[in-house]
């Protein structure tokens, strides 16, 4: 699979080069080259014991010698491809949708450099040749990737051929969701886990619809009946992220990827913004109770982040989607004075929605030639045809 080295921001005058570079050199990554690998920064191997399993330490050093690139490069290219297709959408500049698609025949198209549409073996630990769930959140940023892919249509930057191509791959990609076992867990995690499985399901349902609404629909019905459920308690909060080690940071992250999820299921006839379950929240309460903590990160009455507290909040994308959804101008007006920038690669990798023009701006209908069929998403509860929601009311 490729990597991509670091490159500076677009400009109007020199668009950033895509750099792929030969595959990540790995001994221990039991795949293909052309494999998603990585292993988990907070194990060591035993020194007793070289061959053994290795060992997690709480302390929060990180190992230096576990494997990263392939987190580090997808992320790059998170940060590449959306800020081209948005300089693209703002300026018609067509030097932005061309070095926006270097990037996705580089990761998506080129045999020797793309990616596989797989996460066998993300969050390996070492000797294990098996991944683990924690790994599908490294790849949420794909989200706004799928995202830009519809602004590209008519830039002639795209072939017809490498369209279809990338159909394929996300396609082939959202099989893999709904069918590996290892992301069946992460979908039934009641953490950001589990909700970085909903974004990046949702994001490529959203953009394969016209072919095929039915995943969108399953996905939908698995937001009101499960992710509520199972992630918000009755005063709004994320009870599974305020037990991490970085509470506060976790639940921004999770409340990103949630009304990101909003903004995808809703349609003009059905908007998931205002569901609540009889005997729980919605959104609606869950931004009502974190607001205060984004205006004034000081009275956050739950344990301080173990690093990075007082550099958030960044700039949040929910603020934006919930003032547009709940017509709160205070929301807007909030977002508007928070620093935009993450100011390291660790509180980048918990911010996977950065150019929100792509997500409250209308693109044209995608709709390659030859697009291949998905697999039905595979929620962990009945689709309503066959178990309608008696426990929930849309209001």
């Amino acid at each position: 699979m490729t990597t991509t080295a670091s490159s500076p921001r677009p400009t109007a005058t020199s668009p950033s080069l895509p750099s792929p570079s030969p595959p990540s050199p790995s001994p221990r990554n039991p795949g293909t080259p052309n494999d998603f690998y990585s292993e988990p920064e907070d194990y060591f191997p035993d020194p007793a014991n070289p061959n053994a399993p290795w060992i997690q330490h709480a302390d929060g050093t990180p190992n230096p010698d576990a494997f990263t690139s392939h987190r580090d490069a997808l992320l790059n290219l998170s940060l590449y491809v959306p800020a081209l297709t948005a300089a693209y959408l703002l300026t018609s500049d067509p030097r932005y949708a061309q070095q926006a698609a270097a990037h996705l025949r580089a990761w998506f198209i080129t045999p020797s450099t793309s990616m596989a549409p797989s996460l066998q073996y993300t969050q390996t630990i070492p000797p294990s040749r098996i991944g683990r769930l924690e790994g599908v959140v490294e790849v949420v940023h794909l989200a706004e990737v799928v995202q830009s892919l519809p602004f590209l249509i008519n830039s002639e930057a795209l072939t017809s051929e490498e369209l279809t191509a990338l159909t394929k791959w996300f396609t082939d990609y959202f099989d893999w969701l709904n069918t590996s076992r290892l992301a069946g867990l992460a979908r039934d995690n009641k953490s950001h886990h589990g909700t970085s499985w909903l974004l990046q399901a949702s994001a490529i349902a959203r953009l394969t619809e016209l072919t095929d609404d039915r995943p969108l629909t399953t996905l939908r019905h698995q937001y009101k009946t499960s992710t509520l459920r199972a992630q918000i308690v009755a005063d709004g909060t994320f009870p599974h992220e305020l037990t991490t080690p970085n509470p506060y940071r976790n639940t921004l992250f999770n409340l990103d990827m949630l009304t990101a999820i909003c903004l995808l299921l809703s349609t003009r006839f059905e908007s998931v913004w205002e569901y609540e379950l009889q005997d729980g929240p919605g959104m609606h309460t869950v931004i009502a109770r974190l607001y205060p903590y984004l205006v004034n990160r000081g009275t956050w009455p739950y344990r301080a982040d173990a690093a990075y507290f007082t550099a958030l909040p960044i700039r949040p994308p929910s603020l934006l989607f919930a003032a547009r959804a709940y017509d709160r101008p205070e929301y807007a007006a909030l977002w508007k004075t928070l620093s935009p920038d993450p100011p390291n690669m660790e509180l980048q990798r918990t911010f996977p929605i950065r150019q929100p023009l792509l997500w409250v701006t209308r693109p044209k209908p995608w709709l390659p030639t030859d697009t291949p069929q998905q697999t039905k998403p595979s929620a962990s509860n009945e689709t309503p045809a066959q178990s309608p929601d008696t426990s929930a009311q849309s209001r």
